[in-house]
C-alpha cells in the first residue's frame, strides 16, 4: 500500500466513525428543540460551546502535542502520553479551584459543578482518542466515534424523552459518552501501561509545552473568527437577523465537516511522511486534488442552496428561516477559504511551527473584528458574511506564502483565481436571482468540474496504482 493508497484508506475509515456523529447532530437538534425549551436549549448549546473553549486551555492543548509528538519515532510513547495526562490535572486541579467563581455568574450557577465534570470527562476522552490516533489505531478510533455516538443518542432518549432531565440530560448525555469512551480507549488500547509518572521526562514536557501553548491562543482566535459576527449580528441587527444568519451557517458548514475528515488522515500522513524526499511532491499533488473538489463541493452545494435551505431549515413562512440562503453562498466561500486553512496548518504541524499558526490567526481575528464593525452596521448579515469570508482569505493569504518555504510545494494560482471567480459569480446568481438562474448555476457547476478534473484524476491515479514488488536485487 502506496502512501496515497494508505491516505484514502484512512479517510474512509475516519469518515465511516465519524459521518455518524456529525450526520446526527443535524437529526438529534429536532429532539432538543422539541424536549426543551428555547432557553434550555440556549443554556445546554452555551454549556457546550463553554467546554470547546475551555478545553484546549485546561489540557494545554496537549491533544495536538501527543499526535505530534506520539508520531516519532525516536520517542517514547509514555512519556508523552505521561507528561500530557501530567499537565492535564494541573489544569483541571486549577480550574476545580477556580470552579465556585462560576456559581457567581448567572448563566452558569446553576451548572457549575455539571461543568465542570464534563470539562474533565472530555478532557481525559479528548486526550485518549488522540494517543489512539497516533499509535496508528485508526479502526479503533473510528469504532470509538461510533460508540460514543450511540451512547449519546440512547442517554438523550432516556434523559430528554423518557425523565425530562433538560439541560442537565443533556450535558449528563455527554458525560457518559465522553467517560464510557475514555474507559474503552483505556481497556481495549492498553493506556494504562503508558501512564506512570516515573515516566515524567522533563525535557521533553517542555518540549511538547512550547510546541502546545501557541495553540491555547489559537483555538480562541479562530473560535473569534468563526463566532464573533454573530455577537455583532445580535447587538447591531436584533436577535431574529441573527437566527437567519445562524441557520445560514448550517450548509456551508457542511464543507468543513467532510473537509475535516480528510484533515484527520492527512495530517497523520503528513507527519509520518515527513522525512520523505518526495514530500514536496506529495504535498503538491494532495494540495491540487483537494483544493480542486473543494472547489467542485463549494460548487455544487451554491448550484443547491436554495432546495438545500428548504430542506434543512424550518419553512414556517412567519419565521423568515428560507431567507438564509441570500447569505449562504458568501459563507460557502469563507468556508473555502477557511477549509484551505486547515490544510496549511498541516505544515505547521509537521515543522512544529505552533508559533506561526497563532500569528496568521490573530492576523484572521483582527481582520474580521475590524470589518465586522465596517460592515454590518451599514449592510447587516450579509456584512458579517463578508468579514468573515475576508478574514479567512486574508489568513490563507498569508499563509499560502509562508508554508511553502517550509515544505516548498507547487500551488497552481491561475486555477485558484478562475475557480474563485467562478465560485464568486455563482453566488452573485444564487442571491440576485436573474433570468434562467438554475441554468447559469448548472453551466457553471459543469465549467467548475471540467475545469478541475484534471487535478483529482492525477491523485486518483496515484491511489488506484499498485505497488510494483521488489525483485530479489533490490531493484524494482
Amino acid at each position: 500500500m502506496n502512501k496515497y493508497q494508505k491516505l484514502a484508506n484512512n479517510t474512509l475509515i475516519f469518515a465511516i466513525g465519524s459521518f455518524g456523529a456529525k450526520f446526527l447532530s443535524f437529526i438529534l437538534m429536532r429532539l432538543y428543540t422539541g424536549c426543551m425549551t428555547s432557553d434550555e436549549y440556549s443554556a445546554a448549546d452555551l454549556l457546550y460551546q463553554t467546554v470547546n473553549v475551555l478545553y484546549p486551555v485546561l489540557t494545554f492543548s496537549m491533544a495536538d502535542a501527543i499526535i505530534r509528538f506520539g508520531m516519532d519515532k525516536g520517542c517514547d510513547r509514555r512519556q508523552v502520553y505521561t507528561g500530557a495526562i501530567v499537565s492535564t490535572v494541573v489544569g483541571l486541579a486549577v480550574f476545580a479551584l477556580l470552579s465556585p467563581i462560576l456559581n457567581l455568574i448567572d448563566m452558569y450557577k446553576d451548572y457549575g459543578f455539571l461543568l465542570y465534570v464534563f470539562c474533565y470527562c472530555s478532557c481525559f476522552r479528548q486526550l485518549a482518542a488522540s494517543f489512539v490516533r497516533a499509535r496508528g489505531y485508526v479502526k479503533l478510533f473510528a469504532l470509538d466515534g461510533i460508540f460514543s455516538t450511540l451512547v449519546i443518542v440512547i442517554c438523550n432518549v432516556i434523559f430528554l424523552v423518557v425523565l425530562d432531565m433538560g439541560v442537565t440530560g443533556y450535558v449528563l448525555s455527554l458525560i457518559i459518552s465522553d467517560l464510557l469512551s475514555f474507559m474503552g480507549l483505556t481497556a481495549i488500547a492498553g493506556l494504562h501501561k503508558y501512564l506512570d509518572i516515573t515516566y515524567f521526562n522533563k525535557k521533553l514536557f517542555k518540549e511538547m509545552l512550547k510546541y502546545s501553548a501557541p495553540l491555547i491562543p489559537t483555538y480562541v482566535l479562530w473560535w473569534i473568527t468563526s463566532a464573533s459576527d454573530r455577537w455583532f449580528v445580535i447587538s447591531l441587527c436584533g436577535e431574529a437577523e441573527n437566527g437567519i444568519y445562524s441557520a445560514a451557517y448550517k450548509i456551508p458548514s457542511l464543507l468543513l465537516m467532510f473537509t475535516t475528515l480528510f484533515y484527520q488522515a492527512w495530517q497523520m500522513s503528513a507527519i509520518e511522511n515527513r522525512n520523505d524526499s518526495g514530500l514536496s511532491k506529495f504535498y503538491t499533488k494532495i494540495y491540487g486534488a483537494y483544493s480542486s473538489l473543494l472547489m467542485i463541493a463549494a460548487a455544487g452545494i451554491i448550484m443547491l442552496v436554495k432546495p438545500l435551505t428548504f430542506l434543512l431549515v424550518d419553512n414556517d413562512p412567519s419565521k423568515n428561516f428560507t431567507f438564509a440562503y441570500h447569505y449562504t453562498p458568501i459563507l460557502v466561500v469563507a468556508m473555502i477559504f477557511q477549509c484551505l486553512c486547515q490544510f496549511t496548518s498541516s505544515v505547521y504541524n509537521v515543522k512544529k511551527k505552533s508559533v506561526n499558526s497563532l500569528l496568521t490567526s490573530l492576523i484572521a481575528a483582527v481582520v474580521n473584528i475590524i470589518l465586522n464593525f465596517l460592515l454590518i452596521p451599514e449592510y447587516g448579515p450579509y456584512g458579517a458574511a463578508i468579514a468573515t469570508a475576508a478574514a479567512y482569505a486574508a489568513c490563507f493569504a498569508i499563509r499560502i506564502f509562508d508554508v511553502r518555504n517550509l515544505i516548498p510545494f507547487k500551488v497552481n494560482h491561475f486555477r485558484m483565481f478562475v475557480n474563485i471567480v467562478v465560485i464568486g459569480y455563482m453566488g452573485f446568481v444564487a442571491i440576485k436571482e436573474p433570468k434562467l438562474t438554475y441554468v447559469q448555476l448548472v453551466v457553471l457547476f459543469i465549467v467548475t468540474c471540467i475545469f478541475n478534473f484534471e487535478a483529482v484524476l492525477s491523485t486518483l491515479r496515484k491511489i488506484l496504482a499498485r505497488t510494483a514488488p521488489k525483485k530479489a536485487d533490490g531493484k524494482s
